[in-house]
């Protein structure tokens, strides 16, 4: 019996996932489909219950669903209740669990850029993907994260709840330069007129910036890094590695993840250098 697989999330057409998920089926010869359904709050329930019903053999989950599965699962992975959402659902027979893969996708794409990154982390942004984030940086044996974010208070938060250091914007500019990375996790960006989430005047030369967003694939924070003689990486290698990760769970298999990368890097309109 042919599997299928999904991604629900409002909205949900602009999503790459069911042209990586479909490409890596064939690359394996695996028979199964993957679709995007298109599912607005109020829906989420129903939806979910009648994909189980229909037999879905597993699913993924973006904005803003994230937290709100969560209730509807029988089993939570440690990631997932660390951060407090779930983007990966698997099932065993009937009964499902909860995962998250983001953070662990950005690391694997962090670590591929640099393999031997180490020194000082500052993630900026305290949402959803900031924690996602922040806990697998702390689990990959990064032992100096500190986040800020434009509500101070939020940023305590997070940082308490990891171990870390928090810091106010204004803080955070003037000590950029104390910085090996600096990773961007916030929405600004996606629009061209919204400006940079920090001023970047302090950051020293030499230092990799991250942006977790892939379109566009150069966001205005990095054409400011870069501006000022930083190694820039985009999204793309996140969200790859994070799909990556929830094809594994679901079929065992390791996907070609650089392959990937490169196809869509083009399929976006940017030139793919080999890492």
């Amino acid at each position: 019996m042919k599997k299928w697989y999904a991604v629900i999330g409002d909205p949900i057409g602009h999503s790459l996932s069911p042209f990586m998920h479909e490409q890596w089926f064939e690359e394996h010869n695996i028979d199964a489909a993957y679709i995007p359904v298109h599912t607005e709050p109020f829906e989420l329930e129903k939806v979910f219950h009648a994909m189980r019903t229909l037999g879905i053999s597993g699913f993924n989950v973006t904005l803003p669903h994230k937290q709100a599965i969560i209730p509807l699962l029988d089993n939570l992975d440690e990631t997932a209740i660390a951060m407090s959402a779930v983007n990966t659902v698997t099932f065993n027979g009937k009964r499902t669990t909860g995962w998250n893969t983001d953070g662990d996708g950005f690391v694997r794409s962090l670590m591929a850029k640099q393999p031997d990154l180490e020194g000082k982390v500052l993630v900026i942004g305290a949402g959803g993907a900031a924690r996602g984030i922040a806990f697998a940086l702390k689990k990959a044996g990064f032992d100096s994260v500190t986040i800020t974010n434009r509500t101070f208070r939020r940023a305590e938060e997070l940082a308490e709840a990891m171990n870390g250091n928090a810091v106010t914007l204004r803080d955070a500019e003037l000590s950029l330069a104390e910085f090996s990375t600096i990773i961007q996790t916030t929405s600004v960006g996606l629009a061209e007129d919204e400006g940079l989430p920090l001023s970047l005047d302090h950051a020293a030369a030499g230092t990799l910036a991250a942006d977790i967003i892939y379109n566009p694939l150069e966001t205005p924070f990095l054409k400011a890094a870069e501006a000022k003689g930083c190694r820039t990486l985009n999204g793309i290698g996140m969200f790859v590695y994070q799909g990556a990760i929830a094809f594994e769970k679901w079929t065992g298999v390791s996907p070609d993840t650089e392959k990937m990368i490169r196809i869509l890097t083009e399929k976006l309109g940017g030139t793919y250098v080999n890492r």
